[in-house]
């Protein structure tokens, strides 16, 4: 255990406070580099400033910004002084981020030049990108932690709203300081150089520079996530650790021609989160990385991002598992009335499980069962070992003609192809069928592809029901803010033509 409370405050003084916490990327031509007693003291300033402007413990201060240092010094600021940080999405419409601001009560907003413009006149704003407005609010100097009430929340984290408006999710302190321990049980080793090139307003992001604070490592930031920005990072900060989504991983592994003239000999560990791995990817990466150790987690903003880990016994965790759960009460397939099924629909229950959605009771009530389990819409299946894999969502899956399609399943196996870098699946609607799947494919380099090429791949190694009705080849796929391969986009590419 450690001795942490509050969420804001996960920096160990009594180790090396002049050791480089963060080289911030957003200017790649002049980088910052911060101390962690730099980023400490930029976290008090924060506090000190929103307390002596009048805020009151519980209150909501908004975060609309690009990854940068003072986003951090923010955030952690913000909850140090006992409020609620709420990072916002600032890739959603101009009118959800009003409702955000809206529906959280949102009483100060931190934001970047660039988005400054999207918020309403109404709220009291400071912009980092104006340096004497934003270092007059700071307010420097030494800030007591508050040490938060039982259960207190720390943060709101807003659903990407891809089925309707989106969600609020307020998680405690107690909730990701057990998050955090639990990431940092196994200590890492200290000369670690992790990036970030996810958004910060993500689960993803924020989870990762939280774990790098409490274990000491340094962090190398980017603004966002560009594949050439985050190669050449990689090698000038001689980074140990990537992070990412599978998406963005995607991305870099096409870089063919940087990557042979770039030397990524640092990298110790690939982590990706957030979305299903393929095999191919895998593969790819380690034939980029041989000496690297490739994982692939899972998480969710309701039910916290460690909900799975190393097999209890040993056994090597296959490359496209999610892993093994972390205990018989954290994690259980259910399908109808079985409990521990070996396929089913993912129910998980931590410390860091949200207490519910805001002002939201009938969403709650759908998503919580009675006895504490988050309902998370993952369907996994379970193997001979006991690791997990993820098999779709409750909400993306589809009826063709009778028989259920999950796209994910349909993706891994059109991504066995070995002229094949990336797919997506969605259901356009069908007279005939109901539904029926297309897909989006991203040949590998040099690849001599065709439709007709990839459809009959598909009936050979698959259900006929399975087999994308017709296939589009395009250079990438289209991304949403958070790293992730955008499928609403695609679909509506179909239905407006």
């Amino acid at each position: 255990m450690t001795d942490f409370y509050n969420l804001g405050d996960l920096i160990d003084h009594a180790a090396d406070m002049d050791k480089t916490a963060l080289i911030d990327l957003k200017d790649s031509e002049t980088p910052r580099e911060y101390s962690f007693q730099n980023i400490n003291d930029a976290a008090n300033a924060v506090a000190r400033g929103l307390t002596a402007r009048g805020f009151q413990r519980g209150d909501r201060i908004a975060i609309l910004s690009a990854n940068r240092m003072e986003f951090m010094a923010a955030y952690f600021g913000t909850m140090k002084a006992g409020m609620v940080s709420v990072p916002v999405n600032f890739k959603f419409p101009h009118e959800t981020i009003e409702f955000i601001l809206r529906d959280a009560n949102i009483k100060f907003v931190f934001t970047d030049a660039e988005q400054a413009p999207k918020i309403p006149t109404s709220y009291e704003t400071v912009d980092f990108d104006d340096a004497d407005v934003f270092t007059a609010f700071c307010d420097p100097g030494p800030f007591d932690t508050v040490r938060p009430d039982s259960g207190a929340v720390a943060m709101f984290l807003y659903t990407s709203g891809s089925t309707g408006r989106p969600k609020g999710v307020p998680l405690t302190h107690a909730g990701h300081l057990w998050v955090v321990e639990q990431r940092i049980a196994k200590r890492p080793t200290p000369d670690h150089r992790l990036i970030v090139a996810a958004p910060l307003y993500h689960m993803n992001a924020l989870a990762i520079f939280k774990v790098a604070m409490a274990a000491h490592l340094s962090v190398v930031l980017l603004p966002q996530f560009s594949a050439p920005a985050y190669i050449k990072a990689v090698e000038t900060y001689k980074v140990t650790w990537l992070t990412s989504v599978a998406a963005m991983m995607a991305m870099v592994a096409r870089e063919k021609d940087l990557l042979a003239r770039t030397d990524l000999s640092s990298v110790r560990i690939i982590r990706m989160g957030s979305a299903p791995v393929s095999q191919q990817l895998v593969d790819d990466l380690r034939a980029i990385l041989p000496n690297a150790e490739i994982t692939n987690g899972y998480g969710t903003t309701e039910a916290g991002p460690v909900v799975y880990g190393p097999h209890p016994d040993g056994v090597p965790q296959p490359d496209i598992s999610i892993g093994y759960p972390l205990s018989a009460t954290s994690a259980r397939l259910v399908d109808g009335d079985n409990l521990d099924a070996d396929h089913g629909v993912l129910h998980c229950k931590n410390p860091s499980v949200t207490p519910g959605y805001h002002k939201m009771p009938e969403k709650t009530a759908e998503a919580m069962t009675a006895d504490g389990w988050y309902i998370t819409g993952d369907v996994m299946r379970r193997d001979e070992h006991g690791f997990h894999y993820f098999v779709g969502r409750t909400d993306d899956m589809f009826n063709c003609g009778g028989e259920n399609i999950y796209p994910s399943d349909v993706e891994k196996m059109l991504e066995r192809h070995a002229g094949i870098e990336q797919a997506c699946v969605v259901p356009v609607p069908d007279d005939i069928k109901g539904f029926k799947p297309i897909a989006f494919v991203v040949p590998r380099d040099g690849a001599s592809l065709t439709e007709d090429v990839v459809k009959q791949f598909a009936l050979e190694n698959g259900p006929a029901y399975q087999h994308p009705r017709t296939v589009t080849l395009m250079d990438s796929l289209p991304l949403t803010g958070t790293n992730k391969v955008d499928r609403k986009r695609l679909m509506d590419s179909v239905l407006d033509t």
